[in-house]
């Protein structure tokens, strides 16, 4: 699972990264970004909401 992990950090910070590129999204507001960025990336790779996490997606 730590890869998944680590596939799925870096993949937030390169989306945030690319944000700030952008222009949509000031370095000073990196980290509340990055908090939903990998929120929604983690729930979409394992398919669950967080806050249920003995739910499946399915059910």
């Amino acid at each position: 699972m730590a890869s998944m992990d680590e596939q799925i950090l870096r993949a937030a910070k390169e989306i945030v990264v690319k944000f700030i590129e952008a222009g949509r999204v000031s370095p000073a507001g990196f980290k509340e970004t990055f908090t939903g960025v990998y929120r929604t990336i983690d729930e979409t790779v394992r398919g669950r909401d967080r806050q249920n996490p003995g739910e499946d997606a399915g059910d």
